[in-house]
């Protein structure tokens, strides 16, 4: 008779890291404020002040607020497949979509995402955003990416980022097609990001292909909820230093250096600070820059997959409004809770960690720190501020 086998080893797993788990820790030397330089480059010709991407997100990015966004030194995405490449005029778009109860928002959601995408009204957003000032960068999904990314780089887009929910450089397809990834960055005449990706093999081979940049990140945004539906993902911390490592040795590899973007799960300056250390050169938010007065969304923000016609993997969130985009990214800020004055937090914690460039940032130690929140802070949990 045979004996049944039982599996009774354990399971070798990595453990890995999110924002809350980690600390940076102060060195030997601290250096004025004003020495301290946040820039990020994502070309020669593409430098920003602000190493903060805005997200395409209907929620967050429309023309006016790109532009405005980049008067402030960032760099705003616009979803070429969102409302402003559906509709001619989306203002009482956005009204439905905040008038919702929480109940009606998903099919909703659905119902209005499933008007067609009109090429003409993709060209006519990305040109009023550049007639209004804006440096823009412009997002579409592998399936649509070569017409409509296309189309927004005639009209004077200056960056495109191919984009979906996991990206990876191979693709296999019964219909035969997919989108030649290598081609079109080689054809492309303005910088490719690419994503998201959150391990080391994938994220090389889409910088062997010629991404510019690499988004970093799946189902971490306050919005995403692709990590419930489809049980994928990795922390932020973890998943940035794989990505970053792989850009050091592509960098050693060939010269090139390819932007690492921290993409989503941060909520705070801090959480902020702490994807700059893991590795990033720049970090994209949606929630924080959705609560901004020029923003679209009136006090709401949902994600890229909220719509999805057959599996929404997001969904619509309340988040309000609570000040200008001056004072959420440069203040002042008038309150405590690191969601305001952005850049200056950042500014301030690379002058505390004696780093005067993202790039000296990434060489600042960080230790693992469950207590990071909750140690001497009996007072803030138990509500008796």
């Amino acid at each position: 008779m045979l004996e049944t086998a039982t599996r009774t080893e354990a399971i070798d797993l990595p453990f890995t890291y999110g924002f809350d788990d980690v600390a940076l820790v102060p060195g030997m030397e601290t250096v004025d404020l004003d020495m301290c330089d946040p820039t990020w480059e994502l070309s020669p010709r593409l430098r920003f002040d602000t190493p903060v991407l805005a997200a395409a997100m209907d929620g967050v990015v429309d023309p006016p607020f790109a532009a405005e966004f980049h008067r402030q030194g960032g760099l705003a995405v616009l979803n070429l497949e969102g409302l402003h490449g559906r509709y001619a005029d989306p203002a009482l778009i956005y009204c439905r979509i905040a008038d919702a109860t929480p109940d009606e928002a998903p099919a909703l959601l659905q119902e209005l995402y499933a008007h067609p995408i009109d090429e003409n009204f993709v060209r006519a957003a990305v040109h009023k955003a550049k007639a209004l000032g804006a440096r823009l960068a412009v997002s579409a999904t592998p399936a649509n990416a070569e017409w409509l990314l296309t189309a927004a780089v005639e009209e004077g887009a200056d960056a495109v980022i191919v984009q979906s929910t996991v990206t990876s450089a191979y693709h296999r397809s019964r219909s035969g097609w997919s989108l030649d990834l290598a081609a079109f960055c080689g054809c492309c005449a303005v910088p490719v990001i690419v994503g998201n990706t959150v391990s080391h093999e994938a994220s090389l081979a889409l910088m062997e292909a010629g991404a510019a940049g690499i988004l970093v990140g799946v189902g971490p945004g306050a919005e995403c909820t692709s990590r419930e539906v489809l049980g994928i993902g990795m922390p932020q911390i973890s998943a940035t230093r794989e990505v970053s490592d792989a850009r050091d040795e592509y960098l050693r590899s060939t010269g090139r250096h390819v932007s690492v973007i921290c993409d989503g799960g941060m909520r705070t300056s801090g959480d902020m600070v702490k994807a700059l250390a893991a590795g990033a050169d720049a970090i994209m938010l949606g929630a924080p820059l959705a609560k901004a007065e020029e923003a679209p969304g009136l006090g709401f923000n949902w994600g890229m997959a909220s719509f999805h016609g057959t599996l929404p993997r997001g969904t619509r969130i309340k988040i309000g409004t609570t000040g200008s985009l001056q004072q959420i990214l440069h203040g002042p800020s008038s309150v405590n809770s690191g969601t305001q004055n952005l850049v200056g937090a950042i500014r301030t914690a690379m002058s505390v960690l004696g780093a005067t460039s993202i790039r000296e940032l990434h060489k600042v130690r960080m230790v693992h720190a469950p207590a990071i929140k909750t140690e001497g802070k009996t007072y803030q949990i138990n509500g008796n501020l």
